[in-house]
């Protein structure tokens, strides 16, 4: 009996004690979007209570799944966890810097996944988190996803691919110019500085095209004359390093364009040669020379490799039309020559609302863009899917995505829902002035091709066209809460209209 009243005390003592922690004890987030919708429950389907702004700090008071219960405003509701981040100091971002140039930042963390973006080698990022072999990142204002292998972290390796106990082979050094003379700049824009370090005072910037007299090197550090007295250090991927040599780059031999992710640059023309570095698709290379199926191509950093011929294609720089532009001329009926992303909203963890006879609308847009994507494939557009699989990408991103590959234009494909099942009908949105004409072409296309009601074009205010520099639409194409249209707009005749309308709509806008 005395052992029952003794733990009965301890168990009453215990909860006292937490009980009288101050609240602050509690887990904090800070909100990480531009607004944050509070729900009155754990899920995309609950009611809008209430809206936070970004940077708001919030005190968890439980979980569920991926959603968090808070407390705004004297009540409480639930927030998307995603759209959040932790305060607490053992999560702090870390910096990674990039070890090959031209990486690849994805929307997500597969190869199959858009790219939004690249770094060049020695470019530096915030590393916010890691799933499996990928890295989640910040850089020059987008978030993104890189490969765990080609990024260190700047004090110490922490990030290192899932399978870390395999042994990576190391690239070895490939073809330097010897003794540089000279040092042009290749991007836009770069920054001195006065010591060979990232964190020295930055002493002045060049631009891109300009040529320096080489004073030294220090690893991957260069030193160059700025004029008669003044004197500084530039990292040597961002420009091209040169000899007075005869080994100098003969600049009329040609551009290499690589065809695959991963393609192999080797120390000699030969597969059995080692590795020294592994580039992606669409990377262009001057040609230094060719040998037998090998050409010898220039690397940004002044160093040569061998690349294959079969992985390749090639730019003869002497013919009178290498430097036209790309542009395809526009042929009416036709999509030819245009860049068009499609969107399938949600994914991953955000599942969208949920029909009435429960639909999920991130597996309709989906399979609803595919579609759209194939006609206008066949139309002669060159297509970007924001995401080809069940993940979720964040609206940032979707919109880097179209302002990355110079979109024509963006679609993105949605089914609407609203708390009176009654609402019904198809619309087109748009969120600035210059993307009405296409909102109004694309809805004009699908009143043409579905029976639903016509919305008509609407002006909404949607992030993936409020951060979206591209011209844009968002479509909705029918209300999941409506039981009857849902039955409609979920089978395979619908999507079929809907997405010729889409099409019909976009030859008009081009046309």
């Amino acid at each position: 009996m005395k052992n029952k009243r003794f733990y009965s005390i301890l168990f009453l003592a215990i909860i006292l004690f937490f009980s009288s922690l101050p609240s602050g004890y509690a887990e904090k987030i800070t909100v990480d979007s531009p607004t944050l919708n509070v729900r009155s429950g754990p899920g995309l389907t609950y009611p809008v209570v209430g809206q936070l702004s970004d940077k708001e700090s919030l005190q968890v008071l439980e979980t569920e799944g991926d959603w968090l219960k808070i407390r705004f405003e004297q009540q409480e509701g639930w927030v998307a966890k995603w759209l959040t981040s932790s305060t607490d100091a053992s999560e702090q971002p870390k910096e990674i810097v990039s070890q090959v140039d031209s990486l690849n930042i994805r929307s997500s963390p597969s190869v199959q996944s858009a790219v939004i973006g690249k770094m060049r080698a020695g470019a530096v990022a915030t590393a916010t988190g890691q799933e499996g072999d990928w890295v989640s990142i910040t850089y020059d204002g987008r978030d993104g996803w890189v490969f765990a292998e080609y990024v260190s972290e700047t004090k110490k390796d922490s990030f290192k691919p899932a399978n870390s106990e395999e042994k990576v082979e190391q690239p070895t050094a490939a073809k330097e110019v010897t003794n540089p003379d000279e040092f042009t700049v290749a991007v836009e824009t770069l920054n001195v500085r006065k010591k060979a370090t990232q964190q020295s005072k930055k002493v002045t910037q060049i631009a891109k095209g300009e040529t320096y007299p080489v004073i030294e090197t220090d690893g991957n550090w260069v030193q160059i004359q700025l004029d008669k007295k003044k004197t500084g250090w530039v990292y040597s991927f961002h420009g091209h390093l040169s000899s007075k040599q005869p080994q100098s780059v003969a600049e009329d031999q040609g551009i290499v364009t690589i065809l695959t992710d991963g393609t192999n640059l080797r120390e000699e023309p030969s597969t059995s040669s080692s590795v020294v570095f592994r580039v992606n698709a669409g990377e262009n290379y001057p040609i230094v020379t060719k040998q037998d199926d090998w050409y010898e191509i220039s690397l940004p950093n002044g160093k040569q490799a061998f690349v294959a011929d079969w992985v390749v294609t090639t730019t003869d720089l002497t013919s009178p039309d290498a430097n036209k532009s790309k542009e395809t001329a526009r042929v009416e009926g036709t999509l030819k020559g245009l860049t068009i992303v499609v969107d399938p909203g949600h994914g991953g963890h955000d599942r969208g609302t949920t029909g009435a006879r429960g639909s999920i609308e991130k597996e309709l847009t989906l399979v609803t863009a595919e579609l759209l994507a194939t006609k206008l494939q066949n139309a002669g557009a060159e297509v970007i899917l924001t995401r080809n699989s069940d993940t979720y990408v964040l609206l940032g991103a979707r919109a880097s995505i179209a302002q990355y590959h110079d979109a024509d234009a963006f679609i993105s494909i949605h089914y609407d829902a609203h708390v009176d099942p009654s609402i019904a009908g198809f619309t087109s949105y748009y969120t600035r002035s210059e993307q009405q004409p296409l909102a109004e072409a694309v809805n004009r296309g699908l009143a043409s091709n579905v029976s639903l009601r016509d919305r008509g074009a609407q002006f909404g205010d949607f992030h993936v066209l409020r951060e979206n520099n591209r011209i844009g639409v968002l479509v909705e194409l029918g209300y999941l809460s409506n039981y009857n249209e849902e039955r409609q707009i979920t089978t395979d005749r619908f999507r079929e209209q809907a997405t010729y309308g889409i099409y019909q709509g976009l030859l008009d806008y081009f046309n």
